[in-house]
């Protein structure tokens, strides 16, 4: 082959080779957008089945009703036990935990509190002080919402009520969370089988069933740090979720949440949270409600720390741009940055 007719083919050559990387890299876009397109109607149809507009338009320590693009909102997170395993009546559920988020729409930074199931509070519904666990005995998220509004003096704008399996389903989903698993572990899993989950101490990857033993067992430590585990455990959900590798998982995600999920948040109120996330990771911080054990009635309650209780109520209210922004929390004991080395999902 002589040199012109070489020169011409390595041209046609390499020609053909731009071509098919034009076509694979167009046909790529086309199927992400596909894939994307249809992922926006999956989580549609999925935030239209677990919308419910509750018995209030809005908070009544608003003065208006707020909307997560444009403003400073709160969200509480309610885990219930449920499920079809349970069997349970409506009147006997109670909440297992319950993790109140801020979220300031300035900075689009967020504060995490979680609130110990035993906290013992004022139960509007009840009428008198009790477990604030027991609150969703008697009204659900409604009445839930109130005794948190009525504890921590601050508006509960939105809810998500989700139940055990849902929250199994999702971890499965992610392909697993990335944990620190704080001491070994023995514990039931969510068919009350004693002994099915076993943990050792250290950072690792737990799923589902292993994921909820860790967050609910209360055999090891005290309501403190049970809440901090939970914190803990969502904030690596949140993490895995917002990794690049996650993309194409998230069509199991949905499928997982189902109809064990039920919130006052429209779809549209969702999309709003991407912009919370679109730069990064946002920035979270975990809040704890500082107390004591209190067996002087011969039952156990988690008595809070006025002190620490009215500095997270002042903490929260100025995230909220409920009032002016005149301290922060520097108690490492109380209030925790979670960082990315140990939890990294990527």
């Amino acid at each position: 082959m002589n040199r012109k007719k070489y020169r011409k083919h390595k041209s046609s050559k390499k020609r053909t080779i731009i071509k098919i990387s034009l076509t694979l890299a167009v046909s790529l876009l086309l199927c992400l957008s596909a894939y994307g397109i249809y992922l926006v109607k999956k989580a549609e149809n999925a935030a239209n089945n677990a919308f419910e507009s509750g018995d209030r338009e809005m908070s009544d320590l608003r003065d208006e009703k707020v909307e997560p693009l444009h403003d400073d909102i709160s969200i509480l997170f309610i885990g219930v036990d449920d499920s079809s395993k349970r069997d349970q009546s409506s009147g006997s559920i109670r909440s297992d935990a319950l993790v109140l988020a801020t979220l300031n729409n300035e900075d689009k930074s967020i504060k995490l509190v979680s609130i110990p199931r035993d906290t013992y509070t004022f139960i509007p519904d009840a009428g008198k002080e009790d477990k604030i666990t027991h609150a969703y005995a008697y009204n659900g998220p409604s009445s839930t919402i109130e005794s948190v509004e009525n504890l921590l003096e601050i508006p509960v704008d939105y809810y998500v009520r989700m139940d055990f399996e849902a929250f199994i389903d999702v971890v499965d989903a992610l392909d697993g969370i990335r944990v620190n698993v704080p001491y070994d572990l023995e514990e039931q899993d969510e068919f009350d089988n004693a002994g099915a989950i076993s943990l050792e101490e250290g950072i690792q990857t737990v799923d589902g069933s292993e994921a909820l033993a860790l967050a609910r067992t209360r055999h090891y430590d005290n309501d403190i740090e049970r809440g901090k585990r939970q914190q803990m455990i969502l904030q690596a959900i949140m993490d895995k979720a917002l990794s690049a590798g996650s993309f194409t998982k998230y069509a199991d995600v949905i499928d997982a949440v189902g109809d064990n999920m039920k919130t006052n948040l429209s779809f549209k109120d969702m999309q709003a949270f991407f912009e919370y996330a679109k730069d990064g990771k946002p920035d979270v911080e975990a809040i704890t409600l500082n107390g004591y054990d209190d067996m002087s009635t011969g039952i156990y309650y988690w008595q809070l720390d006025e002190e620490s209780l009215m500095e997270v109520q002042d903490i929260l209210q100025s995230h909220l741009g409920l009032k002016p922004d005149t301290s922060s929390f520097s108690d490492n004991s109380s209030s925790t940055e979670f960082g990315n080395e140990a939890y990294n999902n990527d």
